[in-house]
């Protein structure tokens, strides 16, 4: 499943450095994760780093966007995989 974040968010700007996906964004309000790149952290940590972080305990798993632990690793493989095909920078 994805995580979502509650309009009960404070914008504190914990959550968005400690996703390893880069999945957490500030949206127009609050900040804002995207389906397309929550693995819930699987592959990464046991368990969900913005839900870790989070003081005021508004990121929650997100019913619109349910997967098996199984899909958030194939999740986790291709945006790994992604990252590893990229050229390295020129530090010319």
């Amino acid at each position: 499943m994805s995580l979502k974040i509650l309009d009960t968010c404070v914008n504190c700007d914990v959550c968005e450095p400690v996703c390893p996906n880069q999945a957490i964004a500030l949206g127009t309000v609050i900040y804002e994760i995207a389906p397309a790149r929550c693995t819930e952290c699987v592959g990464h940590y046991d368990t969900p780093q913005c839900v870790e972080v989070c003081p005021v305990e508004c990121i929650l798993v997100d019913p619109e966007h349910v997967e098996s632990r199984e899909t958030l690793l194939e999740k986790y493989r291709t945006l790994t995989a992604d990252e590893a095909d990229k050229p390295e920078p020129n530090n010319a």
